[in-house]
């Protein structure tokens, strides 16, 4: 039976965005990501995260920097009783051909096909237009960004923009 899936951006959802984050001392929670996280979760909604890591194509931090981080960060998610079900990240820079750097949807789909996810009854959470558009391009219509920017309020194709986390328990219910 297909789940249903709530996908998180990291950087700027997940955690304050700081470019090229790869040292669990530089880690920092957004305010609300565990409590938003356990509602998800007891509306019956699975954790799936998504992000674009091109400090790995960049040299800037190795494979290895990536995975330890965030085998801490899903390790702090279990402490706050929070299962995250999958994280998917592409290594690639943004001038390369993959299809799995968003706004491509190639992160969503493999999701998807390795999870039997549920598209339709699934949410995107993103704080850049480009999280909006890989969730639009494989099929997931319920898109939350996350910003306090006006220009990205009047551009983005989004269902919802919000301004923090805590106004997700008010978007999804059920």
């Amino acid at each position: 039976m297909p789940i249903k899936t709530i996908f998180l951006d990291r950087d700027g959802v997940i955690n304050k965005d700081i470019q090229y984050l790869y040292k669990i001392k530089d880690f920092i929670f957004i305010d609300g990501i565990f409590d938003a996280c356990n509602h998800f979760q007891k509306l019956g909604y699975k954790i799936i995260i998504v992000t674009n890591q091109s400090g790995i194509d960049r040299k800037l931090y190795t494979e290895s920097d990536y995975t330890k981080l965030t085998k801490w960060m899903v390790a702090k998610f279990k402490k706050n009783l929070i299962d995250i079900l999958d994280v998917f990240h592409c290594p690639h820079g943004p001038n390369s051909n993959c299809d799995c750097r968003k706004p491509k949807p190639g992160m969503l789909i493999e999701a998807q096909v390795r999870h039997n996810i549920d598209m339709v009854n699934s949410w995107m959470i993103g704080d850049k237009e480009r999280d909006i558009e890989a969730a639009l391009s494989a099929g997931i219509k319920n898109t939350i960004l996350l910003s306090d920017s006006r220009s990205l309020k009047l551009s983005s194709n989004a269902q919802f923009i919000i301004n923090s986390l805590e106004e997700t328990e008010n978007l999804i219910r059920s």
